[in-house]
């Protein structure tokens, strides 16, 4: 991966993360603020999963058309942009795989919790 293709990942995170992060800050700030806006300002959880899925799905849609069209012989598309696409579909779907255990994880011991 190039310099400029790391640098945009990681603009692209930082600007993820800050959707996400509350805008006060504090150990108190963030239960305050979901009970006074009660999700008015920040995304709700689902319509963030929602874009997040939506974006792996493009990622590899786009990198199935790109073989697609490599495979037909069309002149501009080379072996290289190809696998680089495919690898980038693949890590994107491994991390929703991950995100996707880890909240199921996360479901299984809350429901295992004795009340």
């Amino acid at each position: 991966m190039s310099d400029m293709q790391i640098s945009q990942v990681l603009a692209q995170i930082r600007e993820f993360s800050q959707t996400v992060r509350p805008s006060a800050t504090g150990p108190g700030a963030a239960a305050q603020g979901a009970s006074e806006t009660a999700g008015a300002s920040a995304p709700d959880f689902g319509a963030l999963l929602k874009r997040g899925i939506d974006q792996v799905n493009q990622s590899q849609q786009s990198a199935t058309d790109l073989a697609t069209q490599f495979e037909r012989g069309t002149p501009g598309v080379d072996l290289p942009q190809v696998m680089i696409e495919m690898q980038k579909a693949s890590v994107s779907f491994r991390a929703l795989a991950e995100v996707r255990n880890r909240l199921v994880s996360v479901y299984q011991d809350i429901m295992n919790m004795q009340m």
